[in-house]
């Protein structure tokens, strides 16, 4: 059914099919064809443009206009069945030359894998669900951010801290970067668009007690407050030795 709603437009005369938009679409509503973005359907697409900050010849744009309406059902089918080609080899997804890293992928947790292992050489499995994990790379309506208990975790811990999936990833989505290198009024227009959309449902921030990364939590605070949303924020931060030094609620 044809519905007077927002959608995507695609202006192919500016497209260059570089495919930086691909990833950036968490419902696979576009893909690159005959060289050239194109919308695969209407009703994968929801209108909130999450690919237009990704287009470097701006030949995207929202529109309102007449169109099938958004699927979120359809999506979800479509991507399943995008992953199980993906999987078994007989279709090749399509990837942004840019960073393949930004594909949005979901993770089944494999209960037989998590068991632990005695003896030399066992292992834990990965408590990982998602990616991208970057602050940077993740879109705000990837399919993972949707009610989840979120965990912002600062680089360095990933090293420092050597129980991290069993401590703190288990039952959550992880979003991690460097306050000190990447650019914070970025970080805040991301967290802003998730908290917007995401419907999340807590935020456990995991630091480093070194000064640089004490303003992460704070980056989440000004997203929040940029969302108008106050959802309480757990601080933990971990000494270089890779002790938690202290937790505190925000």
């Amino acid at each position: 059914m044809k519905v007077m709603r927002k959608i995507v437009e695609i202006d192919e005369e500016l497209c260059d099919g570089c495919g930086q938009c691909v990833p950036a679409c968490a419902e696979g509503a576009i893909e690159v064809v005959d060289g050239k973005a194109k919308l695969v359907a209407e009703k994968y697409c929801d209108g909130l443009g999450a690919c237009l900050g990704e287009c470097p010849k701006g030949a995207i744009k929202v529109v309102e206009r007449e169109a099938e309406d958004f699927d979120e059902e359809a999506v979800e089918a479509y991507l399943r069945e995008k992953e199980k080609k993906g999987a078994t080899g007989s279709e090749i997804p399509v990837m942004a030359p840019g960073c393949p890293s930004t594909q949005v992928q979901t993770f089944e947790f494999r209960e037989e894998a998590a068991e632990k292992q005695d003896g030399q050489g066992g292992r834990i499995a990965s408590n990982l669900s998602h990616w991208p994990v970057q602050i940077k790379l993740v879109p705000p309506t990837a399919p993972f951010l949707r009610g989840a208990n979120l965990l912002v975790l600062a680089d360095c811990v990933a090293v420092a801290y050597p129980n991290l999936h069993a401590d703190f990833l288990k039952d959550k989505v992880i979003m991690m970067g460097c306050p000190k290198f990447d650019e914070v009024e970025e970080y805040i227009e991301k967290f802003a668009q998730i908290f917007k959309v995401a419907g999340i449902k807590s935020v456990t921030s995991v630091i480093m007690e070194v000064p640089c990364c004490s303003g992460l939590p704070m980056v989440v605070k000004r997203g929040m407050l940029a969302a108008g949303v106050d959802i309480p924020i757990e601080q933990v931060v971990i000494s270089t030795r890779g002790d938690i030094l202290n937790k505190a609620v925000l």
